[in-house]
């Protein structure tokens, strides 16, 4: 699994996961429930958009022609 967004906006992970689910990438979000546990339901902490490692490529396609790709995420294995 790799990363392909961190971030405590919600909007944005939303947007995010829509345009991966309309290219069919399946995406899995990690630390959702901590982040509102750990502050009371304010996002602080970024929750983790993950894909597999065979769709990373894809989604990176994806979300750099939407705007949306980090270029700090091209320096991670």
């Amino acid at each position: 699994m790799r990363e392909i967004l961190r971030t405590n906006d919600l909007v944005r992970l939303s947007f995010v996961q829509a345009l991966l689910r309309d290219a069919q990438i399946e995406a899995h979000l990690l630390d959702a429930n901590m982040s509102s546990v750990m502050t009371g339901g304010v996002v602080a902490f970024g929750c983790r958009l993950m894909v597999t490692d065979e769709d990373f490529d894809a989604a990176r396609r994806r979300l750099t022609n939407a705007g949306e790709w980090d270029e700090r995420l091209d320096k991670k294995p």
